[in-house]
């Protein structure tokens, strides 16, 4: 008779006998993407090329590079965040900035009432399936920045969270920025 046992600590334990356990992370530094989306989609690609391009105009570049970095570390994408904190800190930002993104809220000294306005924007609308953008939220960004630049602030947001799931379906590996310079 075999038993089956779960250890809730070890996530590639299974319950049934016949699964294969899985590992928790499947990529490593030298594994390749599993599709290449700019050849596959052209056009969906260029599109969103586009896209980003139009929503970064007119923003500061280091608040522009600040949401790229919380959206990537809120969707846990690492070719992402690995990439938009070299672009932070090839542009001047500071060390002490970068390694206080990821807890901007218990850290607001080190940034703006704007940068602080665009963060929160950036985690309610990252994150709008747990409790959509609320309206404090967006108040709060909508008294910091005209209509335009909120406009922008949304579309950068969206933009970059859609880069960040194009990453993890593709497994882009942290470290291999692909983009011509």
């Amino acid at each position: 008779m075999t038993t089956n046992t779960t250890n809730t600590t070890d996530k590639t334990s299974t319950t049934n006998a016949t699964r294969t356990p899985v590992p928790a992370a499947t990529t490593t530094p030298t594994a390749r993407p599993r599709l290449d989306f700019a050849r596959s989609a052209p056009q969906a690609f260029r599109a969103l090329v586009g896209f980003d391009a139009a929503a970064r105009q007119g923003l500061d570049p280091a608040l522009v590079e600040l949401i790229q970095i919380r959206s990537s570390h809120l969707n846990h994408c690492a070719y992402c965040l690995h990439m938009h904190t070299n672009d932070a800190r090839r542009a001047g930002e500071s060390e002490d900035r970068l390694h206080m993104v990821a807890v901007w809220r218990e850290a607001r000294h080190f940034f703006t009432a704007e940068e602080q306005a665009a963060l929160a924007l950036t985690d309610a609308l990252t994150m709008v399936a747990d409790a959509g953008v609320p309206d404090d939220v967006h108040a709060e960004a909508a008294a910091l920045f005209e209509d335009r630049e909120l406009a922008q602030l949304i579309a950068l947001i969206c933009a970059i969270n859609t880069w960040n799931r194009v990453a993890l379906a593709t497994a882009k590996v942290a470290g291999t920025d692909e983009r011509r310079r």
